[in-house]
């Protein structure tokens, strides 16, 4: 870049670029900046003119970056990076004091396991702390983050690349029946069990694609008989009919130890996962951000 483009150019181009070559989109890198399409589009255009590259061409799902694109990616992550932590407030932050807003990306079931737990624990910490939840489509999670949208995302989620994170805990995906279901009185093991998952019918839900993908796998689609859009009604419905549920056996005990359920736990394809925090590198070093990082894996992180 020579110094007739560096006089030119607009920080905030660099930051679109940076949110284009994450999310590989230019509307979801718009919705992480909060600008409107055609402002990222417009940006996107004086950059290109500026640099004298296209910087990224059109694909089925969204934009690929050219290889000048590829090139700069990294150095303008780091600068950008730089200049966060340099202009960050003050290296202090008092939670007793705190007014702080911190966004969360959780999903339904998320803020069923963990906001409960959190909220005690704030309240004795930082009782002037404020949380907001925004659960994302998890292609937009890594840019989201990036930008400062939301502060953390709680959860599995393998396909969110270049975060900092924590694991929280493992967990694995179970059946989840009525208390007195026959299927739960009949005592099986192993490709048994499995087989005879063929005699159920089953409830899901549309946002939990591991849970849909278990099915599939077990060619148990056509055992479907409700799909709906949150998990946590889930326990309501498995207790007052014969359909079960395929869903994390954290979440499971709690409604058992509630009474009214029984779990069954097969050898389920894809059945052990792990829960973890996700962050920006870019707030590594934030004071507010750490002091979070810490309450969070105080309270939920499993200790071997």
């Amino acid at each position: 870049m020579n110094a007739m483009h560096i006089e030119k150019l607009d920080l905030n181009l660099l930051r679109l670029f940076d949110a284009v070559f994450r999310a590989r989109s230019v509307s979801r890198a718009a919705d992480a900046l909060g600008l409107t399409q055609p402002a990222a589009s417009h940006g996107l255009t004086r950059l290109r003119l500026l640099l004298g590259d296209a910087l990224f061409t059109r694909t089925p799902g969204g934009v690929a970056p050219t290889p000048r694109a590829e090139r700069l990616a990294v150095p303008v992550q780091a600068a950008l990076a730089m200049l966060q932590q340099a202009l960050a407030e003050p290296e202090r932050f008092d939670p007793a004091t705190t007014r702080k807003l911190f966004r969360i990306h959780m999903s339904d079931i998320g803020e069923g396991r963990f906001l409960p737990a959190l909220m005690a624990r704030l309240r004795e910490l930082a009782p002037g702390v404020r949380i907001e939840t925004m659960p994302l489509a998890t292609g937009d999670i890594g840019a989201a983050l990036d930008s400062g949208r939301v502060d953390f995302a709680f959860g599995f989620l393998p396909k969110v690349k270049d975060t900092q994170r924590a694991q929280l805990l493992k967990d694995r995906y179970i059946v989840l029946l009525r208390k007195g279901h026959p299927f739960a009185k009949r005592r099986r093991s192993g490709q048994a069990l499995l087989e005879a998952l063929h005699e159920l019918d089953y409830v899901a839900v549309r946002t939990h694609a591991d849970t849909l993908r278990i099915l599939q796998l077990l060619n148990l689609e056509d055992r479907l008989r409700l799909t709906t859009e949150h998990f946590m009604v889930l326990p309501a419905i498995v207790r007052a009919t014969d359909l079960a549920a395929v869903m994390p056996r954290n979440i499971a005990r709690g409604f058992a130890e509630e009474g009214g359920y029984a779990i069954v736990e097969p050898s389920f394809p894809l059945r052990d996962f792990t829960v973890s925090l996700h962050w920006s590198k870019r707030f590594e070093a934030d004071p507010a951000n750490h002091w979070l990082r810490q309450v969070v894996t105080a309270l939920f992180s499993e200790r071997s």
